[in-house]
C-alpha cells in the first residue's frame, strides 16, 4: 500500500535539510514537500528555487514554505534543525540548547493534530531521536533517526572497493551511537551469501581481517575528514534521510539502520541507538536482532551506556 498523497514536512532548511529536499525532488519520492525554517524569508526562497527545477525533474510535486499548521495531515516530518557548536561549549551545553529548540519544534507539530512519522536527522542524532519521542509522546516505533544508515553506506561503498564487487552487494551494518562508539560487527557482514571473515581466510593473503579494521576506523572517521575539508557533511545525509523516507512512503519493510529505541532486544532498555530494523509506513516495524558476538555485544552495550548517560544528564522537565 502506499499513501495517495505523500506529504513530507521537513523542518530546517540548512545545507542538511535542503540536500535532503533537492534529492526528494529528483528521486519524485513525495507528492507534497513544505519547507519550515524560523526564517521563512529563507525557507520562501528556497522553495522558489526548487520549483524552477521542477521542469527538468521526473515526476511533479508541490513544493512551498509552510507553517506548522501544514503537519496536521502529514505523513512525515523531517526535521533537519538545530543550533551549531559554539567555540568553547561544551557537548552537553550543545545538547541542552538542541534540546530547546526541539521543544519549540515538536510542541507546535504535535498541537497541529500531526500523526504520521517523525524522522530526526539533527545531531547527535540518537539523542535528539530521544528527545523527539519524549516531547512527542509518540508511540517510539513513529519516532526514528537517520541513525547510521550513512556510516552503513560508506561501509558498504568501502567494502565493495575494496573485494571489488558492487556495494549492494555487500551486507554489513554499521552499529551503535552515531559518533565515536559506533562499531561494525564483522561476524554478520556478508559478501553476498558469504561471510566477510571467511573470504579473507580463503584468500590466501590478497584479503585481510587487518583491513577490514582498517575499513571500520574509517567509516568512523569519515564525517571528520570531510568536515576538515569542506566544514560540514551534508548531501550524503539528504540521500539517506531520503531512501529512509520513501521506505516509509512506500511501505517497504526494507531493512535500514535507523535510530530506534531498543525495547529490550540486544538485553537493552529505553535507549535510541543504530540497529538494523525493519521500515514501512508505520515507522519501525521491529528491531531484527542479530547473532553478535560477546565481544560485538560489549561494543554495543558500551554506546547505549554512553547515550543513555548523556541523554540523562539533561534537563528535561
Amino acid at each position: 500500500m502506499k499513501f495517495n498523497n505523500r506529504k513530507v514536512v521537513l523542518i530546517g532548511t540548512g545545507m542538511v535539510g535542503m540536500s535532503y529536499a533537492y534529492s526528494m525532488l529528483n528521486q519524485g519520492v513525495c507528492d507534497e514537500l513544505v519547507l519550515i525554517d524560523v526564517d521563512k524569508k529563507r525557507a520562501e526562497g528556497e522553495a522558489m528555487d526548487l520549483n524552477h527545477g521542477l521542469a527538468f525533474a521526473g515526476s511533479n510535486m508541490k513544493i512551498y514554505a509552510g507553517e506548522y499548521a501544514d503537519c496536521a495531515d502529514a505523513d512525515v516530518v523531517a526535521i533537519a534543525a538545530g543550533v551549531a557548536q559554539k567555540p568553547g561549549e561544551t557537548r552537553l551545553d550543545l545538547l541542552q540548547r538542541n534540546a530547546e529548540v526541539f521543544r519549540s519544534i515538536i510542541n507546535p507539530v504535535t498541537e497541529s493534530g500531526f500523526n504520521g512519522i517523525f524522522l530526526v536527522a539533527t545531531n547527535p542524532v540518537d539523542i535528539m531521536t530521544r528527545i523527539t519521542c519524549e516531547i512527542s509522546g509518540f508511540n517510539p516505533r513513529r519516532v526514528l533517526g537517520t541513525g547510521t544508515a550513512l556510516d552503513t553506506a560508506r561501509l558498504r561503498y568501502l567494502l565493495g572497493d575494496y573485494f571489488g564487487v558492487d556495494p549492494r552487494n555487500m551486507h554489513a551494518y554499521v552499529m551503535g551511537e552515531h559518533g565515536d562508539s559506533e562499531f561494525v560487527p564483522w561476524s554478520q557482514a556478508m559478501l553476498a551469501t558469504k561471510p566477510i571473515l571467511d573470504v579473507c581466510r580463503d584468500s590466501g593473503g590478497k584479503f585481510t581481517e587487518d583491513e577490514m579494521e582498517n575499513i571500520s576506523e574509517e567509516v568512523r572517521t569519515a564525517a571528520y575528514k570531510i568536515i576538515d575539508a569542506k566544514r560540514a557533511t551534508y548531501y550524503g545525509i539528504g540521500m539517506a534521510m531520503t531512501r529512509i523516507t520513501r521506505a516509509i512512503l512506500g511501505d517497504e519493510n526494507s531493512v535500514l539502520t535507523v535510530s530506534a529505541m531498543l525495547r529490550g532486544e540486544y538485553g537493552q532498555n529505553r535507549v535510541y541507538v543504530g540497529v538494523p530494523c525493519v521500515v514501512n509506513r508505520n515507522g519501525v516495524r521491529r528491531v531484527l536482532e542479530m547473532n553478535l558476538t560477546e565481544e560485538e555485544q560489549k561494543k554495543l552495550d558500551a554506546s547505549c551506556d554512553t547515550l543513555r548517560e548523556s541523554f540523562d544528564s539533561l534537563k528535561m522537565d
